[in-house]
């Protein structure tokens, strides 16, 4: 009995908990993909190399902490290390076989600001910027432009960091937050400059993914 009764006191202090400030922690997964308007060929001795953009996406964790300024109008900045990624099919000589696919993934910083507003009390709307720095990468896209170019290509990975945006909506219930968002990139996460190729000197490629976490604000 005593035990019912803390968890309906813990559950209603939990409700109304409702500050102009919240700082907190949130983890959750992407489901991204790097695809553009245009495909890239490559000749290179004799043969051709076409590289395509592949539907399937990349499953990565994403995780950090939020800070959020205001109850029914609010900005809130967030500090996230999110993993991204995306798929390409390569045909060689206009064939493509199981080894000629290649899984891109990379490690960022994402710091996106977002300006939100909340709909009775508990769900919101959000969009904002967003800036995203390369920490690390698999180098598979390097690698695989190595193979077609020769080892003298030069391949040198470009634009460690993109700028982009985010969108969606949440649900807040007390201290826990649920959050869906999309993400798009106004510049290149994925370029690529080359010089042992004859028909192509340049590689760029846009990101996008789809994102849920779950937050618990600490204060």
């Amino acid at each position: 009995m005593i035990a019912v009764c803390a968890m309906v006191i813990s559950y209603s202090a939990s409700a109304q908990y409702d500050p102009a400030f919240r700082f907190g922690i949130k983890a959750g997964a992407n489901l991204s993909n790097i695809n553009g308007s245009n495909d890239l060929s490559l000749s290179q001795g004799g043969n051709a190399f076409n590289f395509k953009d592949n539907d399937n996406r990349s499953l990565g964790f994403v995780g950090g902490v939020f800070f959020r300024f205001g109850r029914t109008f609010y900005i809130q900045p967030e500090v996230l290390l999110s993993q991204k990624g995306g798929k390409f099919n390569v045909f060689q000589d206009g064939v493509q076989n199981s080894d000629n696919k290649v899984d891109v993934r990379f490690s960022n910083l994402d710091v996106p600001v977002l300006f939100g507003v909340r709909v009775a009390k508990f769900f919101r709307v959000n969009v904002g910027p967003m800036a995203s720095l390369q920490m690390s990468s698999n180098g598979k896209i390097n690698d695989t432009f190595n193979a077609v170019t020769g080892d003298n290509s030069n391949a040198e990975f470009k634009n460690r960091l993109a700028f982009g945006y985010q969108a969606g909506v949440g649900v807040d219930f007390g201290r826990l937050s649920l959050d869906v968002r999309y993400e798009g990139n106004f510049t290149d996460v994925a370029k690529i400059n080359f010089d042992n190729a004859t028909t192509a000197s340049q590689f760029g490629k846009k990101g996008n993914l789809f994102q849920a976490t779950l937050g618990f604000a600490i204060l």
